[in-house]
């Protein structure tokens, strides 16, 4: 919503909004481009009278604000309906959906078009660091947008992706999330093959070729050429592929119909954006961009803010920050982490925070999925509904803390010089990284 904001303040309208527990980067990016945040929902919000209210998928019914629009009559529509009307019914539209990956995979297409003169327009969720905005509107021929599978709004159920209706799509893998509102994976299947149906047959739909979730999708119809990206020796034809020159996945070759066709060397680690850069280069190639130009692009790619960014760095200590919070993400970023720090220690320090993680639907996999560290805590907060102990079972390196303060007292007992700390949420988790810097540094640990 706040990349929303911002397109439509680049259209020249006034804007405003109403939201709670807003935190950076988006509440800085809001700031610096003039758009007047208002903490809470209230009804007096809405003066002076708004020409239109666009409403976003974190409010429901009873909300004051969004009753208040109900009962003065005020003109409103969805976010992602709002998008598509003002924005991309003229466009080349790039879309990119998945479970994982969604941002970074969105933010690198982004920038592979830029450095071809491109100027594309985006709206991502998360602040690519080459850009250092969320959205903007770009040259309006391409614009690339992050094809979220979340519902639109309270009145309108569908996947917010239905409205994008793009001629270039990434379907970047597909496991069973939002659990709040998807009782199943098939149900989330049933979203995705509507998004596929909305595909022009001279269109392209770029897909790996080792999710079988993605498979029963396309299985179901479709209308549009696929090509599919392979893992490396996996004996698989595929039209794009890539061969690791360095084992963390920060130097890989591009494979283009069995033919090298480029090299990426880059900073990021793991395999898993190894895939989401191998996609971005392939949809790429379909907006008219060579393998090994696209390739060259990534790699002066700066990565996402959140996305294991690097908030400190002091006598070999290292803390990072980063947005995984579902168990498969985190074991990738732990994994790729391991294979570049080799011996080095690993503390990671995890907030189940989303929805899914707060229902207690992967209690299972989530202490899997920190075996790649030496050490591991999850927070447990009151709001749980399951016990986080669950979590520890089967495991050795995961330990369970209840509050914040809990957790810093033992970084401050365990934290040492050459360790690598990285804290996991997709939320401000109170501000537990900038206060673990000062409290390491103040104890002289590092």
């Amino acid at each position: 919503m706040g990349g929303l904001a911002i397109l439509a303040r680049q259209l020249g309208y006034t804007v405003t909004g109403s939201d709670q527990n807003v935190y950076p980067p988006m509440s800085t990016q809001l700031e610096a481009q003039g758009i007047a945040l208002m903490s809470g929902f209230r009804p007096e919000n809405l003066n002076p009278r708004p020409d239109l209210v666009v409403v976003g998928n974190a409010v429901s019914r009873g909300n004051p604000e969004v009753e208040a629009v109900l009962n003065l009559g005020l003109p409103y529509t969805s976010g992602p309906e709002w998008l598509h009307d003002q924005v991309l019914a003229h466009a080349w539209v790039m879309a990119v959906a998945g479970t994982h990956g969604k941002t970074t995979t969105t933010s690198m297409l982004a920038w592979i078009l830029e450095s071809a003169g491109f100027n594309p327009g985006f709206l991502i969720g998360g602040v690519p660091l080459n850009f250092g905005v969320s959205a903007r509107l770009g040259g309006r021929r391409f614009f690339v947008v992050e094809a979220d599978e979340y519902d639109t709004a309270f009145f309108d159920k569908r996947s917010k992706f239905v409205h994008y209706r793009p001629r270039t799509a990434i379907l970047n893998n597909l496991e069973f999330d939002h659990a709040d509102i998807f009782p199943d994976l098939a149900a989330i299947q049933r979203q995705f093959h509507h998004l596929v149906r909305s595909i022009p047959g001279q269109g392209l739909i770029v897909a790996p070729n080792w999710e079988p979730a993605l498979d029963e999708v396309l299985q179901m119809g479709c209308w549009t050429p696929v090509e599919h990206t392979a893992r490396e020796h996996s004996g698989q034809v595929a039209t794009w592929a890539y061969h690791l020159q360095a084992t963390d996945g920060s130097r890989f070759d591009v494979i283009h119909d069995g033919q090298m066709a480029g090299t990426v060397s880059w900073a990021l680690t793991g395999l898993h954006n190894v895939h989401n850069g191998l996609a971005a280069i392939a949809a790429a190639h379909h907006a008219g961009i060579f393998p090994e130009r696209a390739a060259e692009s990534l790699c002066k790619f700066r990565n996402v803010k959140r996305r294991m960014e690097v908030r400190a760095e002091f006598d070999g200590l290292m803390i990072y920050d980063d947005f995984a919070h579902h168990p498969t993400a985190i074991a990738s970023t732990l994994a790729g982490l391991r294979a570049r720090v080799g011996s080095h220690r690993i503390l990671a320090i995890v907030e189940p925070r989303s929805n899914t993680m707060r229902m207690g639907i992967h209690a299972a996999q989530l202490g899997h999925s920190l075996q790649a560290a030496d050490l591991a805590v999850i927070l447990r907060t009151p709001d749980l509904g399951w016990d986080v102990s669950v979590a520890t079972g089967g495991v050795s390196n995961v330990l369970v803390r209840d509050s914040i303060d809990a957790i810093l007292d033992w970084l401050e007992e365990v934290a040492a010089p050459g360790d690598h700390i990285v804290f996991m949420s997709n939320g401000g988790f109170g501000g537990i990284q900038d206060r673990a810097e000062a409290r390491l540094r103040q104890c002289g640990r590092a």
